[in-house]
């Protein structure tokens, strides 16, 4: 109720409707930036900005004085406070002092220390300002007169001024305060408190690791639906935007995900909408943004160089004023990268530029980087993308014409220079967001958003259950048996056998896909031309059902010519370099099962004079036993009337 015409507070409407049902959030929490999902009206995640308008909010905590700082504000102290200011806390959650590395880079942040009193565990220790005491002594403020007022002391009264004192956190302290700092964040943009949430992790993460970030987040308030994978995640927001990139229902989808520190390669069967891996994930911490951000480091140093004549020394750095000028440089990078990622056209595109105030000696400095400059330097990340993409489907005997969809997730896979590079492996046909143009402006395969609004709508699904069966509520928890999952070795489909016809022999009808998850059934209904005229009111339809095999046939063809007025100097050699693989999928016939016949008697003819037609019904169906049964029967025109059914069991 609004009193003397103010509006109650919580009350005001929020930039976007939001859902009325069961309050959820998704969060993704990585180790250099986080985002959190919430869901629309229309049940639609949509990433929201925090209370500083930043929807990438920087994973960091910072410490000056008696403020502290939390997010993109926190991470510009890097630059004066690096030792009072912590950031990778999420990367050693769970862990032991004596499981870090030796050899950990040393950034300008707060070092990671033996905590003083727990034993083999990993802290920060950071100085900070504690409120000043009260003036008077408890004794003195004990006296008071019947008007509540402190009596009156011949002692002199101390300086009220903060207390120097040092502050001890684990990393899970640092999580907590983080993670608050984002419910908050959420509740304010809300208007009302959240009910759960779902988090996201890397699927490296061990039981430990998966167990501190829960306690984490429930000590910072948060009622935690599930923690998810990061590729599940990733996986569900393109699930949800098929339509729009115009993929089918069974295909092979590949997960780049590409941080600032790691790379994570997921390879998942989507088959109607569950998925599961073909092979196990593959991580590798050698490899992530934070490569690209140090040769861009060094060139923008070079050109600052170039112009003033002062020498500047990062990646690494070693003195004072150096390791000054490269918190400065990162900071500014952001923005270059930012805008680098947003030149989704040719390479030759405009110039990012690169500007910092005082960077060195007082001095500013000012630089750009084209988009061609740009994939120069970051070609050897490109690079070593892609080597670790080939031997991931090499473990999983596939080649790269199997991917039918490349989803990008994290703040380094939106960089057009990485699309780039793997298309040129992949096949013309294969989606991704670049090619669908869901990237520009924050779209449905924006990778910076894609992991939040993928837990978004897992929340929306867990919030939806909540009064459903125990079992089905157990599947969802953290080591639920039901995860695993048994699935096809090949593909089954139908034949429909033809005389003159190549490849195969006839008509192939997929029926399941190879890596489906059992048990299953697919429905199929299939229209069959009976020819002009049909024997006694009476023709059989003969279905022969195989098991295939997938391959890829690959050929080189010649690339075309461009018109040149110098053909006569072209020589062989360069005539050889013209030629292009060109690949295929192919399929091949492996196993006969047996075959299916169904008897005509409710054809139909479209008009006088043209050829009969009928509706065959086939279904496919494998227990979870691994028993294949097969059944086809007739189906009249209006789907009112049903012919015999022939049955197929191998």
């Amino acid at each position: 109720m609004s009193l003397n015409g103010q509006i109650p507070n919580g009350s005001a409407q929020t930039p976007i409707e939001i859902s009325s049902t069961q309050t959820v959030i998704g969060i993704n929490f990585g180790n250099s930036f986080a985002s959190i999902a919430v869901l629309t009206k229309e049940g639609l995640p949509e990433c929201i900005a925090n209370e500083d308008g930043e929807r990438q909010i920087a994973c960091a905590i910072s410490f000056h004085g008696e403020e502290t700082y939390i997010g993109n504000e926190a991470k510009q102290q890097l630059v004066k406070n690096s030792a009072n200011t912590i950031v990778g806390f999420r990367n050693l959650l769970g862990k032991k002092f004596s499981e870090l590395p030796n050899d950990r880079p040393s950034n300008s942040s707060a070092p990671v220390i033996q905590h003083p009193d727990l034993p083999d565990t990993p802290a920060y220790k950071v100085q900070v300002l504690l409120p000043a005491p009260s003036p008077l002594s408890p004794a003195a403020s004990a006296l008071t007169t019947k008007t509540n007022t402190p009596a009156a002391s011949q002692v002199a009264t101390p300086r009220s001024e903060p207390i120097p004192a040092e502050r001890v956190l684990t990393p899970a302290d640092a999580t907590t305060l983080f993670l608050r700092s984002l419910l908050q964040s959420a509740e304010a943009f809300l208007g009302k408190s959240v009910d759960g949430a779902v988090l996201t992790a890397p699927g490296w993460f061990a039981s430990a690791q998966l167990g501190a970030l829960q306690e984490a987040a429930e000590a910072a308030g948060i009622r935690v639906l599930q923690i998810l994978e990061a590729a599940g995640a990733a996986a569900l927001c393109a699930a949800a935007s098929a339509t729009q990139s115009g993929v089918g229902p069974d295909r092979t989808q590949l997960v780049v995900d590409l941080g600032a520190s790691s790379l994570a390669l997921s390879l998942l069967a989507v088959r109607q909408g569950l998925f599961h891996h073909l092979v196990p994930p593959a991580y590798h911490a050698d490899l992530g943004g934070d490569a690209i951000d140090e040769r861009l480091l060094k060139f923008f140093a070079k050109d600052f160089t170039k112009k003033t004549s002062v020498p500047l020394k990062v990646a690494p750095a070693s003195e004072g004023p150096d390791l000054r000028a490269e918190a400065r440089l990162r900071l500014a990078l952001l923005h270059t990268k930012r805008t680098v990622a947003a030149s989704v056209s040719g390479a030759g595109g405009s110039a990012a530029t690169c500007a910092v105030e005082s960077l060195k000696d007082g001095l500013d400095y000012t630089g750009s980087v084209n988009r061609l400059r740009f994939d120069m330097e970051a070609a050897p990340v490109y690079g070593g993308v892609v080597a670790r993409v080939s031997e991931l489907l090499h473990r999983a005997g596939l080649d790269w014409a199997h991917v039918d969809e490349v989803v990008y997730a994290g703040g380094s896979a939106c960089l057009p220079g990485l699309d780039a590079a793997l298309a040129v492996h992949l096949r013309e046909d294969a989606s991704t967001p670049f090619v669908t143009g869901t990237v520009a402006g924050g779209g449905a395969g924006d990778p910076t958003t894609v992991l939040a609004r993928g837990a978004a709508l897992q929340a929306r699904l867990l919030a939806d259950i909540n009064g459903a069966d125990e079992r089905v509520r157990k599947a969802f928890q953290r080591g639920s048996e039901m995860v695993g999952v048994e699935a096809t070795a090949r593909t089954v489909g139908v034949l429909f056998p033809e005389a003159a016809a190549e490849g195969l022999g006839g008509q192939w009808i997929g029926g399941i896909q190879a890596e489906t998850a059992v048990p299953v059934r697919r429905t199929y209904a299939l229209e069959v031309d009976l020819g002009e005229q049909a024997d006694a009111g009476e023709k059989r339809v003969g279905l022969e059902v195989w098991e295939v095999k997938e391959a890829v046939k690959i050929e080189k063809v010649k690339s075309p010519k461009e018109d040149d007025d110098d053909e006569g100097f072209e020589d062989e050699e360069e005539e050889a370099e013209a030629e292009m693989e060109v690949r295929e999928k192919t399929i091949e016939k492996e196993t006969y099962l047996g075959a299916l016949v169904v008897t005509s008697r409710l054809g139909w003819k479209q008009s006088k004079g043209s050829r009969w037609r009928t509706s065959i019904v086939v279904q496919f169906l494998i227990g979870p036993d691994g028993k294949l049964e097969v059944s086809a029967y007739e189906r009249g025109k209006d789907s009112t009337k049903q012919g015999e059914t022939s049955v197929l069991v191998v």
